[in-house]
């Protein structure tokens, strides 16, 4: 027979063995989950140059430093100042919703030198920082349209003569420049930026319509260096918070004071005027003797002895509810049945009192007084109990 091991002796090297075991489960784990998430990075900013999905534009970029252009990223606002900017630099800012007022200082203090700055379709709050009367209209395209390059002088010597730009949504700049539609333009320069309203060219997605590339590649290849900014939010400082005044437009300050006025005048026109006190007398004081025997002379003349009959049960329900230390609500059977037994008397009785469904209403006048002085005669002999 052979000898059973001591659990002494085998229980440190099974938790020994579980334990490497569980080590190692865990550095295949994070092993396979790191593998299998390789390339998987998420850009949540539009246009972003590291992106290869169909809303980044690493097409682009990698198609500029190709042709021999120094495409430098930068994802914050002191990434950007730590890059050297001349004349041979061009800026591009994508995603410039995030630009806030002390960001966009900040990029065109540092970028005063460069070739040339892109923002790459600006919102509204943006352009009122940048030219308090500069709007924008959104313009939404058809695949098979196309905008045609027209601007004499091109763009800051950019020469996009012959090209068209087609995109499924762009945004229109008022004034003139490149890439006429309507009243405005897709690409207009103001104070020294270029603005850029066209930014789905630039996806991986519809860089290859109509002369997109082409395009593109002009307007952020003409110089050897581009730095492409992308902005974060987090470098906003407090006071960039936006406030409820900045949103509301300028007549809402003097159409309120107007309304104001003009409800404190209907005010002063409408209210009702104060005049002297007067004196009322008080109300007469009825006692409750008075009030029950006026209540009893109506049911006599209207001879609803079912009505009298009904008040004078519920009434003594409620005083023997009481009494019994009931619920103020205990139905007539309960009641009954309570008081029968505290009397040593049969329920069929006192329910003949108490319940309306046992007995009917009284016949006549004198009925109806038996009937009141055998509730009374019941109270008081509960009471006593």
């Amino acid at each position: 027979m052979t000898p059973i091991a001591p659990v002494s002796a085998i229980g440190p090297a099974r938790r020994v063995r579980m334990r490497v075991a569980i080590v190692l489960a865990v550095v295949l784990a994070v092993a396979a989950a790191v593998w299998t998430t390789q390339g998987t990075e998420q850009y949540p900013d539009a246009a972003d140059p590291r992106n290869p999905g169909p809303d980044g534009a690493q097409a682009v970029a990698r198609v500029l430093a190709d042709q021999g252009v120094e495409v430098r990223i930068a994802r914050s606002a002191d990434a950007l100042e730590e890059v050297a900017v001349d004349g041979d630099t061009t800026v591009v800012v994508t995603s410039t919703e995030q630009l806030a007022p002390s960001t966009l200082a900040r990029l065109r203090e540092h970028a005063a030198a460069a070739g040339r700055v892109v923002l790459v379709e600006p919102r509204h709050a943006l352009l009122q920082e940048i030219d308090p009367g500069l709007g924008s209209v959104p313009v939404p395209a058809d695949e098979d349209d196309a905008v045609a390059a027209r601007c004499a002088d091109g763009i800051e010597g950019v020469a996009v003569d012959g090209l068209t730009v087609a995109v499924d949504q762009a945004t229109s700049y008022a004034g003139e420049g490149c890439f006429p539609i309507a009243d405005g333009a897709l690409v207009r320069t103001v104070d020294g930026l270029v603005l850029f309203g066209a930014g789905d060219a630039l996806t991986n997605d519809q860089v290859t319509r109509a002369d997109n590339a082409a395009v593109a590649l002009r307007l952020l290849g003409h110089d050897g260096r581009l730095v492409w900014y992308v902005p974060d939010a987090a470098d906003a400082v407090g006071d960039d918070a936006v406030t409820i005044g900045s949103l509301l437009p300028d007549w809402i300050g003097p159409g309120l004071w107007v309304l104001a006025l003009s409800g404190s005048a209907l005010v002063l026109w409408r209210f009702r005027r104060l005049g002297p006190l007067s004196t009322e007398p008080l109300p007469v004081v009825v006692r409750a003797v008075e009030t029950a025997r006026s209540r009893g002379r109506m049911y006599r003349r209207s001879g609803d002895r079912a009505h009298a009959a009904h008040a004078l049960r519920r009434a003594a329900c409620a005083d023997l509810a009481a009494v019994l230390r009931l619920d103020r609500g205990a139905p007539p059977p309960v009641v009954a049945e309570t008081a029968a037994r505290l009397l040593d008397a049969p329920v069929e009785s006192i329910a003949a009192l108490l319940d309306a469904d046992r007995t009917p209403p009284p016949a006549t006048d004198q009925d109806l007084v038996r009937f009141a002085q055998d509730l009374a005669q019941l109270r008081r002999e509960v009471r006593r109990s």
